[in-house]
Order: structure tokens, then sequence, then C-alpha cells
């Protein structure tokens, strides 16, 4: 019978995870080491993604760190190969690579709306491609994309963020089941309010600071909406995340996963 650590763990997986200089993704980098996968980090900040692949070195892990514009297509497969040139192959490809972009759907410039789908949409989209043919060698694997709670929730000025995340859910689903009879899984996680940098773009002063004020209000809010009163970490996503490329996630594909602290549930 196989331990606890062995079905919940990554021990000799390989996996590649975008967006992984801060917030969601650097915390799944950090998890996914721990639980022994080999990781490779990609992030338009490629100094931030390779300050966090040292962090794990010094932890005794295995990381690489590589810059990554996700809406570029080319740079996406170059990510992935990557994988397979320092660690033999690919078992997981974390696709958390995302910007948000705020404003009334009426207004929305062109330009903007053309980044926001590029990085949010076609960027996931192209780390599944690049992903399904070093997952089939290895006899299968994981997919693993961010959704949002925007899907569950609309909220004024969020449209063009939620429009995305919601083709990254039909995304999810529906590769799900084209690739499933290859051994391939496709899960998305749709988090709810989750304290890092992406959600405090709100809550800062003209010289970049917290405030605090603003910051105690937000918290107080997320926490009203949740029915255990809790706002989450970027840990609370990544711990989800593992289970989902772990065996212990063997028997879950096509769907979209909800940590958010009950805050989306029918009421």
């Amino acid at each position: 019978m196989r331990t606890l650590n062995e079905v919940f763990g990554l021990q000799g997986r390989v996996a590649v995870v975008t967006g992984a200089a801060s917030g969601i993704g650097r915390s799944v980098a950090e998890v996914f080491a721990g639980a022994g996968a080999k990781v490779v980090l990609g992030d338009l900040d490629a100094g931030g993604a390779e300050s966090v692949a040292a962090g794990i070195r010094a932890a005794g892990g295995n990381a690489v760190a590589q810059g990554v514009d996700v809406s570029k297509r080319a740079e996406v497969e170059s990510l992935v190969s990557r994988a397979a040139r320092e660690f033999g192959g690919l078992d997981v490809i974390c696709n958390i690579a995302g910007i948000p972009c705020d404003g009334q759907l009426e207004s929305l410039d062109e330009k903007a709306f053309d980044r926001i789908l590029g990085v949010n949409l076609k960027g996931t989209l192209y780390g599944c491609q690049a992903a399904i043919p070093w997952l089939e060698k290895r006899g299968g694997g994981c997919i693993l994309n961010v959704s949002s709670g925007a899907i569950d929730l609309p909220v004024a000025g969020y449209g063009a963020y939620a429009i995305t995340k919601a083709g990254v859910a039909q995304l999810t689903q529906t590769l799900a089941h084209e690739v499933g009879n290859r051994g391939i899984r496709v899960n998305a996680i749709a988090p709810g309010a989750t304290v890092t940098a992406f959600t405090q773009r709100h809550l800062k002063n003209s010289d970049g600071s917290i405030n605090q004020e603003a910051y105690a209000g937000f918290i107080s809010k997320m926490e009203s909406m949740s029915p255990i009163g809790m706002v989450g970490e970027a840990v609370d996503q990544a711990w989800l995340m593992l289970y989902l490329a772990s065996e212990a996630g063997r028997f879950c594909t096509g769907q979209i996963w909800r940590a958010n602290g009950g805050s989306t549930s029918a009421r």
C-alpha cells in the first residue's frame, strides 16, 4: 500500500509553472518543489522568477527559471522545452500567468482587450498546446489552468478579465474531453479573494505603499462574503493545485475547482 507522501507527493515529477515570480504562481512553484517536483519557472519578470528558483534551490529543491511572455507562442514553447532539456520530460504544466484589465466594458480599449486576451486566454491555450506532446511522451500527465471567481460573481469594472477567465474555464473543460484518452487530465482552479500583489493593486497610495485603511476595508468586505469569514492566501490555491497534480487527483478532470471560502456559493 502506498504512503500518503507517495499519493500526495510529486517525487520524480517535472512541472512547468508560469507566473512564477509572485503570487499564486510563486506559491505553486514552492509547494510543488517541496513535494519533490523538479520545477521550471516562467515569468515576464525573469529576475523575479530566478529569485524564486534560487530560493527553491537553497532549500534543497530543483528549479530553473526563464523569462517568458505567454502571449507569444514561441516563448511558451521554449519554456516547456526547457523542462525536457533540464529534467528529461514534463508531467505537469500550471498555466498561472495572468493580468488584470479594469474598467467598464462600454469603454474597453481595443489594445487593452487584445493584451488581456493574449495573456490570459491565448497564453493559457499556448501552454496547453505546448505541453500536450511532452505529456503524451510520458504516457499522460496533468494540465492545470487558472480561471477566477469572477466567472461566478459578475462585478462591474471587471468584465474584460471575467471574459478571459470564462474562456479559460471552457477551454479547460473541452480540452479534458479531447485529450483524456491519452492519459492527460485537465482541470482549472477559480480562486476567490486571495491576498496577492494582483489583488492589492487597488489598495496602494501614490507612492506605492499599501493604504492600510483601504486594505483593512478590503479584507473586511471579502471576509463578509465567506461563510467561514476567511480571505485566502496564495498557498491555499497552491495546495489545491498540488492535490490535482498528484496521484490523489487521478480521478479528477474537466472540472473547475473553487478554493474561495464559499464566497460564490448559492445564497
